[in-house]
């Protein structure tokens, strides 16, 4: 009897053993930093290559929306730019009729400097000479200061319609549909042939390389978790039995909310609990929404 008597307290050693070995500190579900792709012009979508479920890279172009009208804007602009810029005067060709005359007037100086060395010419003869070299001058300058300031107000009035064209070359890539993120696409809001508009959500992308635990604690349990903590995190792994993870305390909620009701943590009388994201990396058998069990 005695016998029998220990034996049956083995056993119950043994349960309350596996029991603690199943205790968990916390539970939750799994899931994803999620992004939404909106279009950023207006018009038809020309081409849209994005399946749900579909792995995208950063960068890679999946479509375009129809950019005919802005291409002809931005021509139109340009001719006008062009048109505009044409009126800008040719300031050496205006100027060259007055630097031959000067040229002249310096040739005659020079003869008549000659001649008045030899008496063969009278000073008031070079100072009219003189006179003439510093008219053409100013005439020179004149006209030259003139021409650049007209120059300076057409190049000025031209910076507006480059401005355009710049904005037109923006929105023209706006029309290319560029997927901004690695990630898996988990929703498709648009099709090809539809028309889009800025700000409409085209598609739903997320990283799910690694995936985010979201469990819940109780204050009890705030003093045993910190930032950057790696905890265990167990999945279901067929019957009775888990399959092991690490995980990395990326998230601690300052607030405390009441228990959600899909959520048990481990203590259950607790009316108000504290949620964490614990960051687990993914080797592709997690899936959003799956349940998962933790262990500090």
């Amino acid at each position: 009897m005695k016998q029998f008597s220990v034996f049956i307290i083995a056993l119950f050693a043994i349960a309350s053993c596996n029991r603690n070995d199943n205790e968990f500190d916390a539970s939750g579900t799994f899931e994803s930093e999620e992004t939404i792709i909106s279009a950023e012009a207006a018009g038809t979508i020309k081409q849209f290559d994005v399946e749900e479920g579909q792995t995208l890279k950063a960068g890679e172009v999946i479509g375009y929306i129809d950019s005919t009208q802005l291409y002809l804007k931005k021509k139109q602009i340009q001719a006008q730019m062009a048109a505009t810029l044409s009126q800008r005067p040719d300031i050496s060709k205006q100027v060259a009729a007055l630097q031959e005359q000067m040229k002249g007037a310096e040739r005659e100086q020079k003869r008549v400097t000659n001649l008045l060395k030899s008496d063969a010419a009278t000073q008031k003869q070079l100072d009219d000479v003189n006179t003439q070299i510093d008219v053409i001058g100013k005439q020179i300058s004149a006209l030259e200061s003139s021409l650049d300031i007209t120059t300076a107000s057409i190049s000025k009035g031209s910076v507006p319609l480059q401005i355009q064209i710049e904005q037109l070359n923006d929105q023209l890539d706006k029309c290319r549909l560029v997927n901004p993120i690695d990630g898996t696409v988990l929703t498709k809001y648009a099709e090809a042939n539809e028309v889009a508009a800025p700000g409409k959500p085209l598609y739903k992308i997320a990283d799910m390389s690694s995936l985010l635990l979201r469990a819940y604690i109780t204050s009890d349990q705030l003093s045993n978790l910190k930032l950057s903590q790696t905890v265990a995190v167990f999945t279901d792994d067929g019957k009775d039995k888990y399959k092991q993870y690490k995980g990395k305390v990326s998230w601690i909620s300052d607030k405390a909310e009441f228990t959600p009701k899909t959520i048990q943590t481990k203590d259950e009388r607790a009316n108000l609990v504290y949620a964490v994201k614990i960051r687990v990396k993914n080797d592709g058998l997690l899936k959003l929404g799956m349940y998962a069990e933790v262990k500090f």
